[in-house]
């Protein structure tokens, strides 16, 4: 038994008194600074704020952590729910987040044993959650206490009702969509340039349950279309989804158990490489079972189109590339959906497709030194190819270099005028400028 898992047993024995209380307790308990959390009602929320001050010289205003303070959404606004895993303990994580040295932060974290939700930076405000600054300026994150490969044994039922509820009530404040296009793990969360894809985080992972994290939110995974849809939702059932992948940071085998991970091939067969993600890969060396290499799998309860079948596998649009996974007869490996999915326009061999969704440098101020904009992935979509998607994206990048707004036009949201939407390109999703794509019902 890991330290992490004995620190989780302890909590479970002495939190079960504390959680009967706090159920009769009211469930969003204000800070020491008086500030209370923003949860729904019925569920035990706290306060403990992340820090925010300044680090090292005091002259030196760039140096501080642990987020950036904004005016979300009246200026920029939020779109996605980003999941994560801590990899430590609760306790750590909050010592962690109240730590400026870390420079690292998120909007709530929730307890393994009970369920119970701390808030750590308003949601009004940026958390240094995703990787990716165009995702940190329009999301909120919510890291759930686990380690990714130990993920079946953290995750418990009490967290999957909170972070569910949580959501939830997110979700409608904001507007936000239901779909695993806008409520992603942080291994959905793109990569803000090509050179930047293999840094990017692979969790909550293969062993978080999405089916039934997704049924908890209301949108179990049911028929919405035909039977021979070109759009599916990839719909394996957990327990019975017995699959052995590999801690390559401990160069260890996992134990074969129940995962929300579909291994992705080039070919329809078992002995074909396993799907190569160029960005993980840009050797062009074959996919692997390491838990971290999600561009070999395809998760439950995201969609893909289908690209072709052979008996008892099918083929979807991956990556700008087919990828194959096995689907026996008489199994619900995929689900028939309704839905929205994004092409070319006619004559367009190709489109690019991108990281963030930023404004064109016109649409800066002319004199404005960090005119940031997006550079296209090693990604693109094909003409005769589809993905998911069409759910527009925010087109603005969010300029907060400094603590106390001390720079000109600091602390400030330009807004583009060019038009994104999302898409599921692969594992992460991305963006693609609308003039470039069609977006059409899938038949």
């Amino acid at each position: 038994m890991t330290s992490k898992q004995r620190t989780r047993l302890a909590l479970a024995f002495t939190t079960a008194g504390a959680l009967s209380l706090a159920l009769l307790s009211p469930a969003a308990q204000a800070g020491a600074d008086g500030v209370r959390p923003e949860c729904p009602r019925g569920l035990a929320c706290d306060w403990v704020p992340a820090a925010y001050q300044q680090t090292g010289d005091p002259a030196d205003k760039e140096t501080y952590g642990n987020y950036d303070t904004a005016d979300r959404p009246h200026s920029n606004k939020i779109k996605f729910i980003v999941l994560h895993d801590t990899e430590e303990d609760f306790d750590t994580t909050l010592k962690i987040f109240q730590n400026p040295l870390k420079q690292t932060s998120a909007h709530y974290v929730v307890r393994s044993a009970d369920g119970h939700v701390t808030q750590m930076v308003k949601n009004k405000d940026v958390a240094w959650q995703a990787g990716n600054w165009y995702v940190n300026s329009h999301s909120i994150g919510i890291e759930q206490e686990g380690v990714a490969v130990e993920g079946a044994t953290w995750y418990t039922p009490e967290m999957y009702r909170s972070t569910a509820a949580l959501v939830r009530y997110l979700a409608a404040k904001y507007d936000i969509p239901l779909d695993r296009q806008h409520i992603i793990g942080h291994d959905g969360v793109p990569p803000t340039s090509a050179a930047g894809t293999q840094n990017m985080h692979w969790d909550p992972g293969t062993y978080w349950d999405w089916n039934r994290f997704m049924a908890l939110l209301g949108k179990p995974t049911v028929p919405t279309a035909r039977k021979n849809s070109r759009l599916v939702t990839v719909s394996p059932a957990f327990k019975q989804n017995k699959q052995a992948f590999r801690d390559c940071e401990k160069n260890v085998d996992l134990p074969v158990q129940g995962s929300s991970a579909v291994p992705l091939h080039t070919a329809p067969s078992d002995d074909a490489p396993l799907f190569s993600d160029p960005g993980v890969h840009p050797d062009g060396s074959p996919g692997t079972n390491c838990a971290a290499d999600w561009g070999s799998k395809i998760s439950a309860t995201q969609q893909a189109v289908v690209a072709g079948h052979a008996p008892g596998w099918t083929a979807i649009w991956w990556y700008g590339e087919k990828a194959w996974f096995r689907t026996p007869a008489h199994t619900r490996t995929t689900t028939p959906t309704s839905g929205y999915v994004v092409r070319p326009k006619a004559g367009r061999a190709e489109v690019p497709v991108y990281g963030v969704a930023y404004p064109e440098k016109s649409e800066y101020p002319a004199d404005f030194a960090d005119q940031r904009v997006g550079a296209p992935l090693q990604y693109t979509i094909k003409a005769g190819q589809s993905y998911p998607g069409g759910g527009q994206a925010p087109t603005g990048f969010f300029y907060a270099p400094t603590i106390d707004a001390s720079y000109p036009l600091d602390h400030a949201y330009f807004q583009g005028g060019q038009k994104y939407v999302t898409v599921q390109i692969g594992h992460r999703v991305a963006f693609v400028k609308a003039s470039d794509v069609n977006i059409v019902r899938a038949r």
